[in-house]
């Protein structure tokens, strides 16, 4: 597949931040967006928003980070290290999604701001483990969503916001377009988890044309952290200045790779891997 340019040693590479959770076991969250950053030559900053304890086999808790440290984690990184885009994931509550807002306002961070932001609105674990207060989903429709270069949520997530159970091509429009009218300038609806379909196909909208992404389904049970992966590949693609469309078309690939390349970890869910690029010459 094609990648994004390494930059040359002792040089600065390109810059990207994830505003997310942690994973415990190393699968998902801040874990998983470091390391597809890492393997795609994209220099990791981060801000941690939550701390989870959390295996293989799912989520048993979550410390959250106060609102004012996340905040204040972005703007010391933006001011000093500067970055290409950012990213979001896990965000817990109410106050840190307003939080992130306000810091992302003021720094020029979002949809008609100078820096891309990649919205994934984390509500719960792949094994329906809450991460998100009941609370906060009018935060994440309200606030933070509104300021999104692109939104990128999984079905369960779309329902949740939208109240819309994605079945087919047909719900999945309609999804999209409920999802852009929240505010992002795209919105994506990805069909990882219609399990029904031999192929994976996501839907990017932007409020007049539909973009098709498809791509054979992957016959696997350790899929941990894809949408992590997608979203963190997308904010990498943004950072290198590309268009939205191409972003999510190469982030689509690079997650289908490392599908392909997952492997078992404990007793439940293995992640999806993005450490074959280290054999590739």
């Amino acid at each position: 597949m094609r990648l994004l340019p390494l930059t040359p040693e002792g040089r600065t590479p390109v810059r990207a931040l994830t505003i997310a959770g942690t994973d415990s076991g190393g699968g998902a969250g801040i874990q998983a967006d470091a390391r597809t950053m890492a393997l795609l030559g994209v220099h990791a900053c981060v801000a941690v928003a939550a701390v989870t304890v959390q295996n293989s086999l799912g989520v048993s808790g979550f410390h959250e980070i106060p609102p004012q440290t996340v905040a204040d984690q972005v703007r010391v990184v933006v001011g000093d290290i500067g970055i290409g885009a950012a990213k979001t994931g896990m965000l817990a509550s109410t106050a840190i999604i307003e939080a992130v807002a306000a810091v992302c306002r003021e720094l020029g961070i979002g949809r008609d701001g100078s820096i891309p932001l990649v919205v994934d609105p984390v509500a719960a674990s792949m094994h329906g483990d809450p991460l998100l207060h009941a609370s906060a989903l009018d935060a994440l429709r309200h606030m933070l969503i509104p300021l999104a270069t692109v939104v990128t949520p999984n079905l369960d997530e779309v329902r949740l916001l939208t109240g819309i159970e994605v079945t087919d091509d047909r719900t999945a429009r309609k999804a999209a377009e409920a999802l852009h009218a929240l505010g992002p300038r795209w919105a994506l609806v990805k069909g990882g988890h219609l399990r029904s379909s031999d192929f994976s196909t996501d839907l990017l909208f932007d409020g007049e044309r539909f973009h098709e992404l498809s791509a054979p389904r992957i016959d696997t049970g350790d899929d941990h952290g894809g949408g992590d992966t997608l979203a963190a590949a997308t904010a990498c693609a943004l950072a290198h200045g590309y268009e939205v469309p191409e972003a999510i078309a190469f982030a689509k690939e690079w997650t289908t790779r490392c599908l392909k390349a997952a492997y078992p970890l404990g007793a439940g869910h293995g992640p999806v891997s993005p450490l074959w690029r280290l054999s590739e010459h």
